[in-house]
């Protein structure tokens, strides 16, 4: 059950993108700034192309705020589209407008393109690509920032940091995640490791040079999460498979791990599973689980990875076939980045940091997030007196 609930709509070439969030308790403190912290971040990193130049996101709150503070109905988000003056016959929604000359017939391999064509029975893959789009990850970062909000409130953090690009491993220094998170914010790859940094970007010019992309790897942390979100009793309730999701629904992202990963498939059982101590409380020295057994939250921090694919849309083209001639040409190139890879850190932490929200009202929710701090502070009490 979503308690946190969302939906965003618009194109990448639209007028803007917008959100309406369902579920936000009062009392929030909340501002456009706030948001807009996050958007720049989406927006930076090594590698990105010539958008970014063109878009300066901020979000506009259209609803649901007052004075600084959330009012527990539902609240509204605009990013507008600052290339949309570019488009306003291509993309209008007049059909006066309407233009089949510009049509584009030549689906792009490793994107929506062709399967949403038919799908949809579209004969422009533009209707297609314009939604598919990594666009719109724009806002739901912004919906991320309105989470983080939330989780603030409750002493609850998310950060990450790059691990890995064009298979480049950064090596990750033993330090605090808070110390981590600000050695990823002083870097231009989001990367805790200045010679592994500097090494992919020299990775990131050569793929560019070649007209080629590259992926990489990602890392997401929580810290301060509460023993016990999400369930055992329901698979769909189980917390890394929501939060599996979450990630997986990020455009180009492939695979996701908890903790270790698939590397407790290569280690045996010993080495694998995390042992229980009591001290004041119930904790762990490891913490190969990422924070999560049975499907529920342990009280350790949760760790997330998730790998990325390479953009798939290239300078120097894949072939594709044209869906009005089945002739075969090389595919079209929408404007594009060598590599995303610190982007998707943001979205990445984004779309947990909306899942751990959602997980989190669904066991404390109230109207008020002072209704809400009442129920985990007494919750606390318990587990700790357990």
């Amino acid at each position: 059950m979503s308690v946190f609930r969302y939906l965003t709509a618009g194109e990448s070439h639209g007028p803007q993108l917008s959100a309406i969030i369902e579920g936000l308790p009062a009392g929030i403190r909340l501002s456009a700034e706030t948001v807009n912290l996050d958007l720049a971040r989406r927006q930076q990193g090594y590698g990105r192309g010539g958008r970014m130049k063109i878009e300066k996101d901020t979000a506009d709150l259209l609803s649901g705020v007052r004075w600084g503070e959330t009012l527990g109905s539902p609240l509204t988000l605009v990013v507008k589209n600052r290339d949309w003056e570019n488009w306003l016959e291509k993309m209008s929604p007049l059909p006066e407008h309407r233009d089949d000359s510009s049509a584009v017939t030549r689906p792009r391999p490793g994107h929506a393109d062709l399967s949403g064509a038919l799908k949809y029975n579209h004969r422009d893959v533009r209707n297609v690509l314009e939604r598919s789009s990594a666009r719109e990850t724009a806002v739901r970062v912004a919906v991320g920032g309105v989470a983080r909000a939330l989780l603030a409130e409750l002493d609850i953090r998310v950060g990450g940091f790059v691990t890995e690009v064009g298979g480049v491993s950064a090596s990750i220094p033993n330090e605090p995640l808070g110390t981590l998170w600000q050695l990823a914010a002083e870097s231009e790859m989001f990367c805790c490791d200045p010679l592994a940094e500097e090494e992919m970007k020299r990775a990131i010019d050569a793929a560019k040079a070649a007209g080629d992309t590259l992926g990489g790897v990602v890392e997401v942390q929580v810290l301060g999460v509460p023993i016990g979100l999400g369930s055992y009793v329901h698979w769909d309730r189980k917390l890394d498979a929501r939060l599996a999701m979450a990630l997986m629904s990020i455009q180009a992202i492939k695979g996701v791990e908890v903790g270790i990963g698939f590397e407790a498939a290569r280690r045996p059982g010993s080495q694998v599973h995390d042992e229980i101590f009591y001290h004041g409380g119930y904790c762990r020295d490891t913490n190969n689980a990422g924070g999560i057994e049975g499907g529920m939250s342990n009280g350790e921090p949760i760790v997330l990875r998730a790998a990325m694919k390479p953009i798939p849309t290239l300078y120097k083209p894949l072939r594709s076939v044209d869906m009005r001639t089945h002739e075969v040409f090389e595919a079209t190139v929408e404007r594009s980045d060598t590599c995303a890879v610190p982007a998707a850190l943001v979205v990445a932490e984004a779309v947990v940091a909306i899942e751990i929200a959602n997980a989190l009202l669904e066991k404390f929710g109230g109207d008020s997030i002072v209704e809400i701090r009442r129920n985990i502070e007494g919750y606390r009490e318990q587990v700790r007196n357990a």
